[in-house]
């Protein structure tokens, strides 16, 4: 049986292949497609992203390692009836030995030329599944109303004493994708 997660709690996996799926649905009438992009970071100790290459997202599909793969870009938030927009595959026994904590953020493409935010997209959240048979494991449903938001880290995948474990986060940004990049990459972007 999945565990409906609350916000902060935590979880031990006790597997190595994992699907992590983000989905949301956004309210009609706004103008414009919503056009939501989720990503994982993938940290070391130090808060830091070794490499460019460790920016999961739609224009960076799989790290270098093979630990990650992002299913793709969902431009309208159509991908699904009810079901996961984009999806992160994961594979905890190939993450790079540097990396001991994988972000995963949701953001608003073009929020600020658009005028949206997460105020106007409804039903989000993160779940893991077992890739072996595909049953839910947990699930995090956002029931904060961010307003002004326009990026979310839904959740994180974090080692502790050789384990990975994975907290509901839920934390609300007015920021774009660039942001978490630069907040995370201290080195020059070449793409």
């Amino acid at each position: 049986m999945a565990i409906n997660l609350r916000k902060g709690q935590r979880i031990n996996i006790g597997l190595s292949k994992i699907s992590v799926g983000l989905g949301w649905n956004p309210n009609e009438g706004t103008g414009y497609d919503f056009d939501l992009d989720a990503s994982a970071i993938m940290i070391g100790t130090d808060r830091l992203i070794p490499s460019e290459e460790f920016f999961i997202f739609y224009g960076n599909t799989d790290s270098p390692e093979g630990s990650l793969h992002h299913s793709g870009d969902d431009p309208t938030g159509g991908n699904s009836d009810g079901g996961d927009d984009e999806v992160i595959n994961v594979d905890l026994d190939k993450v790079d030995p540097r990396i001991n904590e994988i972000l995963f953020v949701v953001t608003i493409h073009e929020a600020a030329q658009r005028r949206q935010n997460y105020g106007q997209v409804r039903e989000a959240y993160i779940r893991i599944v077992d890739e072996a048979n595909g049953a839910e494991i947990a699930k995090y449903e956002l029931d904060e109303d961010f307003s002004i938001e326009t990026g979310i880290e839904f959740g994180r995948l974090y080692k502790r004493d050789g384990n990975w474990k994975f907290e509901a986060s839920g934390i609300g940004y007015r920021e774009d994708l660039a942001f978490f990049l630069s907040k995370y990459f201290k080195g020059q972007i070449i793409k």
